[in-house]
Protein backbone atom coordinates (compact mmCIF):
# COMPACT_ATOMS: atom_id res chain seq x y z
CA UNK A 1 0.00 0.00 0.00
CA UNK A 2 2.63 2.28 0.97
CA UNK A 3 4.27 2.10 -2.88
CA UNK A 4 0.74 3.76 -4.21
CA UNK A 5 0.66 6.97 -5.64
CA UNK A 6 -1.99 9.25 -3.82
CA UNK A 7 -3.33 10.13 -6.42
CA UNK A 8 -3.61 6.27 -7.39
CA UNK A 9 -5.53 5.91 -3.96
CA UNK A 10 -7.75 8.65 -4.37
CA UNK A 11 -9.18 7.33 -7.66
CA UNK A 12 -9.19 3.81 -6.27
CA UNK A 13 -11.43 5.15 -3.34
CA UNK A 14 -13.96 7.39 -5.46
CA UNK A 15 -14.25 4.12 -7.71
CA UNK A 16 -15.20 2.22 -4.46
CA UNK A 17 -17.39 4.62 -3.37
CA UNK A 18 -19.32 5.34 -6.93
CA UNK A 19 -19.33 1.70 -7.38
CA UNK A 20 -21.05 1.05 -4.18
CA UNK A 21 -23.76 3.84 -4.94
CA UNK A 22 -24.31 2.21 -8.53
CA UNK A 23 -24.60 -1.20 -7.07
CA UNK A 24 -27.24 -0.14 -4.59
CA UNK A 25 -29.47 1.54 -6.74
CA UNK A 26 -29.29 -1.02 -9.21
CA UNK A 27 -30.72 -3.52 -6.57
CA UNK A 28 -33.58 -1.51 -5.75
CA UNK A 29 -34.62 -0.38 -9.44
CA UNK A 30 -33.93 -3.96 -11.29
CA UNK A 31 -33.91 -6.64 -8.05
CA UNK A 32 -30.56 -7.28 -9.19
CA UNK A 33 -27.55 -7.67 -7.00
CA UNK A 34 -25.11 -5.52 -8.86
CA UNK A 35 -22.34 -8.18 -9.12
CA UNK A 36 -22.03 -6.68 -13.00
CA UNK A 37 -20.49 -3.09 -11.28
CA UNK A 38 -18.88 -5.07 -8.14
CA UNK A 39 -16.54 -7.61 -9.87
CA UNK A 40 -14.67 -5.06 -12.46
CA UNK A 41 -14.22 -2.91 -9.39
CA UNK A 42 -12.98 -5.10 -7.01
CA UNK A 43 -11.09 -7.03 -9.98
CA UNK A 44 -8.98 -3.57 -10.02
CA UNK A 45 -8.45 -2.69 -6.47
CA UNK A 46 -6.74 -6.30 -6.13
CA UNK A 47 -4.55 -5.64 -9.17
CA UNK A 48 -2.92 -2.46 -7.55
CA UNK A 49 -3.31 -4.30 -4.31
CA UNK A 50 -0.65 -6.74 -5.59
CA UNK A 51 -3.21 -9.90 -5.25
CA UNK A 52 -1.93 -13.07 -7.34
CA UNK A 53 -3.84 -13.69 -10.48
CA UNK A 54 -4.13 -16.69 -9.64
CA UNK A 55 -6.59 -16.35 -7.27
CA UNK A 56 -8.07 -12.80 -7.91
CA UNK A 57 -11.12 -13.57 -10.25
CA UNK A 58 -12.28 -15.81 -7.30
CA UNK A 59 -11.49 -13.27 -4.85
CA UNK A 60 -13.68 -10.99 -6.70
CA UNK A 61 -16.82 -13.31 -7.20
CA UNK A 62 -16.92 -14.17 -3.45
CA UNK A 63 -16.33 -11.18 -2.54
CA UNK A 64 -19.04 -9.87 -4.81
CA UNK A 65 -21.56 -12.23 -3.37
CA UNK A 66 -20.90 -10.80 0.28
CA UNK A 67 -21.54 -7.73 -0.49
CA UNK A 68 -25.04 -8.24 -1.98
CA UNK A 69 -26.16 -10.00 1.13
CA UNK A 70 -27.16 -6.15 2.62
CA UNK A 71 -27.71 -4.88 -0.23
CA UNK A 72 -30.53 -7.57 -1.12
CA UNK A 73 -31.57 -7.70 2.38
CA UNK A 74 -33.03 -3.76 2.02
CA UNK A 75 -33.77 -4.02 -1.86
CA UNK A 76 -36.34 -7.14 -0.78
CA UNK A 77 -37.67 -5.48 2.25
CA UNK A 78 -38.21 -1.77 0.64
CA UNK A 79 -40.30 -3.87 -2.40
CA UNK A 80 -42.07 -5.79 0.22
CA UNK A 81 -43.51 -2.50 2.03
CA UNK A 82 -44.33 -1.26 -1.55
CA UNK A 83 -46.79 -4.16 -2.06
CA UNK A 84 -47.79 -7.83 -1.47
CA UNK A 85 -45.09 -10.41 -3.27
CA UNK A 86 -46.16 -14.00 -3.19
CA UNK A 87 -43.63 -15.55 -0.42
CA UNK A 88 -44.67 -18.58 -1.95
CA UNK A 89 -42.77 -18.47 -4.61
CA UNK A 90 -39.73 -17.72 -3.13
CA UNK A 91 -39.84 -20.62 -0.77
CA UNK A 92 -40.21 -23.29 -4.03
CA UNK A 93 -36.98 -21.54 -5.17
CA UNK A 94 -34.65 -21.90 -1.88
CA UNK A 95 -33.85 -25.41 -2.39
CA UNK A 96 -32.95 -25.26 -6.38
CA UNK A 97 -31.29 -22.04 -6.48
CA UNK A 98 -29.15 -23.25 -3.44
CA UNK A 99 -28.35 -26.49 -5.12
CA UNK A 100 -27.30 -24.36 -8.26
CA UNK A 101 -25.30 -22.02 -5.85
CA UNK A 102 -23.03 -24.66 -4.91
CA UNK A 103 -22.85 -26.48 -8.00
CA UNK A 104 -21.78 -23.31 -9.80
CA UNK A 105 -19.21 -22.07 -7.31
CA UNK A 106 -17.41 -25.55 -7.52
CA UNK A 107 -17.15 -25.03 -11.12
CA UNK A 108 -16.19 -21.08 -10.80
CA UNK A 109 -13.50 -22.27 -8.73
CA UNK A 110 -11.30 -23.81 -11.72
CA UNK A 111 -12.44 -22.70 -15.19
CA UNK A 112 -10.76 -19.62 -17.23
CA UNK A 113 -13.01 -16.79 -16.57
CA UNK A 114 -13.45 -16.38 -20.44
CA UNK A 115 -15.52 -19.28 -20.28
CA UNK A 116 -17.93 -17.13 -17.73
CA UNK A 117 -17.44 -13.95 -19.56
CA UNK A 118 -18.62 -14.84 -22.50
CA UNK A 119 -21.70 -17.07 -20.84
CA UNK A 120 -22.22 -13.75 -18.93
CA UNK A 121 -22.45 -11.58 -22.24
CA UNK A 122 -24.78 -13.69 -24.36
CA UNK A 123 -27.16 -14.06 -21.58
CA UNK A 124 -27.51 -10.44 -20.84
CA UNK A 125 -27.64 -9.58 -24.68
CA UNK A 126 -30.91 -11.50 -24.55
CA UNK A 127 -32.42 -10.83 -21.51
CA UNK A 128 -31.72 -7.06 -22.73
CA UNK A 129 -33.39 -7.70 -26.04
CA UNK A 130 -36.63 -9.21 -24.39
CA UNK A 131 -37.18 -6.05 -22.28
CA UNK A 132 -36.03 -3.78 -25.10
CA UNK A 133 -38.65 -5.10 -27.67
CA UNK A 134 -40.97 -6.87 -25.41
CA UNK A 135 -44.25 -7.41 -26.46
CA UNK A 136 -47.27 -8.81 -24.07
CA UNK A 137 -47.61 -11.89 -26.51
CA UNK A 138 -43.81 -12.49 -25.61
CA UNK A 139 -45.20 -15.03 -22.80
CA UNK A 140 -44.84 -18.75 -22.11
CA UNK A 141 -47.96 -18.85 -20.03
CA UNK A 142 -50.25 -16.78 -17.76
CA UNK A 143 -49.29 -18.51 -14.53
CA UNK A 144 -46.06 -20.18 -13.45
CA UNK A 145 -45.35 -23.92 -14.24
CA UNK A 146 -45.48 -26.75 -12.28
CA UNK A 147 -42.86 -27.76 -9.46
CA UNK A 148 -40.38 -29.37 -11.68
CA UNK A 149 -39.97 -26.61 -13.97
CA UNK A 150 -39.66 -24.36 -11.04
CA UNK A 151 -37.45 -26.38 -9.80
CA UNK A 152 -34.94 -26.29 -13.19
CA UNK A 153 -35.61 -22.46 -13.16
CA UNK A 154 -34.25 -22.43 -9.87
CA UNK A 155 -31.14 -24.57 -10.27
CA UNK A 156 -30.29 -22.29 -13.77
CA UNK A 157 -30.49 -19.12 -11.73
CA UNK A 158 -28.41 -20.38 -8.90
CA UNK A 159 -25.78 -22.04 -11.25
CA UNK A 160 -25.54 -18.46 -13.61
CA UNK A 161 -25.33 -16.74 -10.28
CA UNK A 162 -22.54 -18.38 -8.63
CA UNK A 163 -20.47 -18.67 -11.96
CA UNK A 164 -20.90 -14.62 -12.17
CA UNK A 165 -20.79 -13.25 -8.50
CA UNK A 166 -23.86 -11.67 -9.45
CA UNK A 167 -27.39 -12.02 -7.89
CA UNK A 168 -29.69 -13.75 -10.26
CA UNK A 169 -31.98 -10.94 -10.55
CA UNK A 170 -32.09 -10.56 -14.31
CA UNK A 171 -32.69 -14.42 -15.03
CA UNK A 172 -35.28 -14.36 -12.30
CA UNK A 173 -36.86 -11.44 -14.04
CA UNK A 174 -37.26 -12.51 -16.59
CA UNK A 175 -38.60 -16.06 -16.07
CA UNK A 176 -41.10 -14.32 -13.63
CA UNK A 177 -42.26 -11.72 -16.62
CA UNK A 178 -42.45 -14.74 -19.00
CA UNK A 179 -44.98 -15.89 -17.39
CA UNK A 180 -47.32 -13.27 -16.37
CA UNK A 181 -45.54 -11.60 -13.52
CA UNK A 182 -45.93 -8.26 -13.44
CA UNK A 183 -42.50 -6.29 -13.79
CA UNK A 184 -43.04 -4.51 -10.22
CA UNK A 185 -43.47 -7.71 -8.69
CA UNK A 186 -40.63 -9.66 -10.78
CA UNK A 187 -38.44 -7.40 -9.58
CA UNK A 188 -39.12 -7.13 -5.90
CA UNK A 189 -39.25 -11.30 -6.03
CA UNK A 190 -36.09 -11.19 -7.87
CA UNK A 191 -34.34 -9.01 -4.81
CA UNK A 192 -35.63 -11.36 -2.77
CA UNK A 193 -33.78 -14.52 -4.89
CA UNK A 194 -30.39 -12.48 -4.00
CA UNK A 195 -30.94 -12.66 -1.19
CA UNK A 196 -31.01 -16.85 -1.16
CA UNK A 197 -27.56 -16.42 -3.83
CA UNK A 198 -25.75 -14.14 -1.98
CA UNK A 199 -26.30 -15.83 1.52
CA UNK A 200 -25.08 -19.59 0.25
CA UNK A 201 -23.06 -18.18 -2.17
CA UNK A 202 -21.02 -16.41 -0.02
CA UNK A 203 -20.99 -19.24 2.70
CA UNK A 204 -19.58 -21.57 -0.71
CA UNK A 205 -16.94 -19.54 -1.51
CA UNK A 206 -15.27 -18.89 2.24
CA UNK A 207 -15.31 -22.74 1.88
CA UNK A 208 -13.58 -23.29 -1.28
CA UNK A 209 -10.78 -20.20 -0.92
CA UNK A 210 -9.72 -21.76 2.63
CA UNK A 211 -7.07 -23.86 1.11
CA UNK A 212 -5.64 -20.82 -0.51
CA UNK A 213 -5.82 -19.15 2.14
CA UNK A 214 -1.72 -18.23 1.89
CA UNK A 215 -2.16 -16.57 -1.04
CA UNK A 216 -5.17 -14.40 -0.09
CA UNK A 217 -4.94 -10.46 1.09
CA UNK A 218 -4.97 -9.09 4.57
CA UNK A 219 -8.70 -9.40 6.40
CA UNK A 220 -9.57 -12.41 3.74
CA UNK A 221 -11.51 -15.20 4.80
CA UNK A 222 -11.39 -17.97 1.96
CA UNK A 223 -12.33 -15.96 -1.52
CA UNK A 224 -14.22 -13.03 0.49
CA UNK A 225 -12.17 -10.12 1.43
CA UNK A 226 -13.67 -8.20 4.63
CA UNK A 227 -12.15 -5.13 3.35
CA UNK A 228 -13.84 -5.02 0.16
CA UNK A 229 -17.25 -5.82 1.87
CA UNK A 230 -16.67 -3.28 4.64
CA UNK A 231 -15.73 -0.57 2.19
CA UNK A 232 -18.70 -1.19 -0.22
CA UNK A 233 -21.07 -2.78 1.32
CA UNK A 234 -22.82 -0.11 3.54
CA UNK A 235 -22.77 2.60 0.79
CA UNK A 236 -24.99 -0.18 -1.73
CA UNK A 237 -26.98 -1.08 1.17
CA UNK A 238 -27.90 2.93 1.65
CA UNK A 239 -28.80 3.13 -1.52
CA UNK A 240 -30.63 0.47 -2.45
CA UNK A 241 -34.16 1.52 -1.00
CA UNK A 242 -33.78 4.59 -3.05
CA UNK A 243 -33.46 2.61 -6.32
CA UNK A 244 -36.94 0.79 -5.02
CA UNK A 245 -38.05 4.59 -4.71
CA UNK A 246 -37.74 4.68 -8.41
CA UNK A 247 -38.65 1.69 -9.50
CA UNK A 248 -42.24 2.47 -8.26
CA UNK A 249 -42.10 5.17 -9.95
CA UNK A 250 -41.81 4.34 -13.37
CA UNK A 251 -44.72 2.60 -15.70
CA UNK A 252 -43.96 -0.84 -16.67
CA UNK A 253 -42.60 0.11 -20.38
CA UNK A 254 -40.16 2.68 -18.74
CA UNK A 255 -39.08 0.43 -16.19
CA UNK A 256 -38.70 -2.53 -18.98
CA UNK A 257 -37.00 0.14 -21.84
CA UNK A 258 -34.67 0.62 -18.73
CA UNK A 259 -33.66 -2.55 -17.31
CA UNK A 260 -32.74 -3.94 -21.43
CA UNK A 261 -30.39 -0.67 -21.88
CA UNK A 262 -28.73 -1.82 -18.44
CA UNK A 263 -28.05 -5.42 -19.75
CA UNK A 264 -26.87 -4.77 -22.83
CA UNK A 265 -24.32 -1.75 -21.60
CA UNK A 266 -23.36 -5.09 -18.76
CA UNK A 267 -23.01 -7.44 -22.00
CA UNK A 268 -21.00 -4.98 -23.84
CA UNK A 269 -18.60 -4.58 -20.88
CA UNK A 270 -18.14 -8.02 -20.75
CA UNK A 271 -17.20 -8.35 -24.59
CA UNK A 272 -14.80 -5.37 -24.55
CA UNK A 273 -13.07 -7.17 -21.93
CA UNK A 274 -12.35 -10.43 -23.77
CA UNK A 275 -11.02 -8.31 -26.55
CA UNK A 276 -7.22 -9.22 -27.19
Amino acid sequence: MGGIPAGELALLALAIVTGGVLTGLLAGLFGVGGGAIIVPVLYEIFRILGVSEDIRVQLCVGTSLAIIIPTSIRSYRAHRVRGTLPAGILKSWIVPIALGVIAGGVIAAVAPGAVFKSFFAVMAFLLGAKFLFAKDSWRIGESLPGKLLMWFYGLFIGFYSAMMGVGGGAVSTLILSLYGQPIHTAVGLSAGVGVIISLVGTIGFIIAGLPYQALMPPFSIGYVSLIGVALMAPVAAFAAPYGARIAHALSRRKLELAFGIFLWLVAIRFIVSLLP
